[in-house]
C-alpha cells in the first residue's frame, strides 16, 4: 500500500475520533438545556430499544427545560419510565400528552463532576488515536520490510503520521477546553 494511502486511512481514523468526541459531548449537560442531552436516550418500543428522537419530538421551550411531546400518546408511559431510570437525574412531568423536563442549576460540585466526564472521553479519544498511530506505523514498516517503501521513505512517513497525531490531539484538547469553559460558565 503507499505510503498516502496509508496515511489517509490513518487520517480518517483520527477524524473518526474527533466525531465520537463530539458525539460524547453533546450529551453531557451544561447550565442550558439541549435536546442531545435525551435524543438518544433508550426507550422499550415495540419489545425493542429505540432511540427517543425516533419516537418523539424534541424541544427547547427555554433554557432550563426540555419538553418532549411522543408521536403516539400510548408511549407516554414508556418514554417517562427510560427517564427515570436513567442517569440524567431528572424527573419528568406529564400532563398527559406530552413531559416537561425542568433542568435544576448545576452545584459547582457536579460542574467539576462533569468536567471530570469530558476528560474521560477525552482520554479515550486519544487512546483511540494512539492506536490509529500505532496501526499506521506498523502499515510502514510492513510495506518497508517487503521493499515497496525505502528507509528514508518510511522515516518520513513516521514523521507526518506523529505531526498528524499532534495535530489531532490539539483538536481534541481543545474541544475539551470549550466544554470546560461552557460547564463551568454560571
Amino acid at each position: 500500500m503507499p505510503l498516502d494511502d496509508i496515511l489517509l486511512e490513518y487520517e480518517e481514523h483520527l477524524e473518526k475520533s474527533v466525531e465520537h468526541l463530539k458525539h460524547e459531548l453533546r450529551g453531557i449537560r451544561t447550565g442550558r438545556a439541549s435536546p442531545a442531552l435525551v435524543e438518544n436516550l433508550k426507550v422499550m418500543y415495540y419489545e425493542q430499544l429505540t432511540d427517543l428522537k425516533a419516537i418523539a419530538m424534541i424541544a427547547v421551550p427555554e433554557a432550563t427545560q426540555i419538553l418532549i411531546k411522543p408521536f403516539a400518546q400510548s408511549d407516554l408511559k414508556a418514554i417517562e419510565k427510560a427517564i427515570s431510570e436513567s442517569k440524567l437525574g431528572l424527573t419528568a412531568m406529564s400532563d398527559g400528552k406530552q413531559l416537561r423536563l425542568r433542568l435544576p442549576p448545576l452545584s459547582q460540585e457536579r460542574r467539576q463532576q462533569l468536567v471530570g466526564q469530558c476528560k474521560t472521553h477525552l482520554e479515550a479519544a486519544k487512546v483511540q488515536i494512539r492506536n490509529a498511530r500505532r496501526d499506521a506505523n506498523k502499515s510502514i514498516e510492513t510495506e518497508e520490510n517487503a521493499g515497496i517503501l525505502n528507509e528514508d521513505e518510511a522515516a518520513k512517513g513516521k514523521e507526518q503520521v506523529q505531526e498528524l497525531l499532534k495535530q489531532y490531539e490539539g483538536k481534541l484538547d481543545e474541544m475539551i477546553e470549550n466544554k470546560r469553559k461552557e460547564i463551568m460558565d454560571v
